[in-house]
């Protein structure tokens, strides 16, 4: 696909989503199920996400490797309630840790 249509295309797709935002009634917005979907939305879009790039190769096949077990252990240091900055350099030094001795 040429690159200038794509760059049209993705324009007014935002575009007709901000537009969007300004025609959808209040009372659609001020709806329980709506303030529930919006809460969990973007927690469901990263954890997708995340998933989908620690868990699978490039040609799309599902693997286990030295990113999943920093995966793992970002996991574990956010049930633990670490700081977020432990849990980043926690999970990346497993992955590097493993990636250093062949693994993944």
């Amino acid at each position: 696909m040429d690159l200038w249509l794509t760059v049209l295309i993705a324009s007014a797709i935002s575009f007709a989503t901000k537009f969007l935002g300004y025609v959808v009634p209040q009372s659609a917005l001020d709806h329980p199920l709506t303030d529930r979907v919006m809460r969990y939305l973007p927690v469901a879009l990263l954890s997708a996400l995340i998933a989908v790039q620690a868990l699978t190769t490039g040609s799309g096949d599902v693997t286990i490797d030295a990113r999943a077990a920093g995966l793992g252990v970002a996991i574990c240091c956010l049930f633990a309630r670490a700081p977020f900055l432990v849990v980043v350099i926690a999970a990346a030094a497993t992955a590097a840790v493993l990636r250093a001795f062949g693994v993944g």
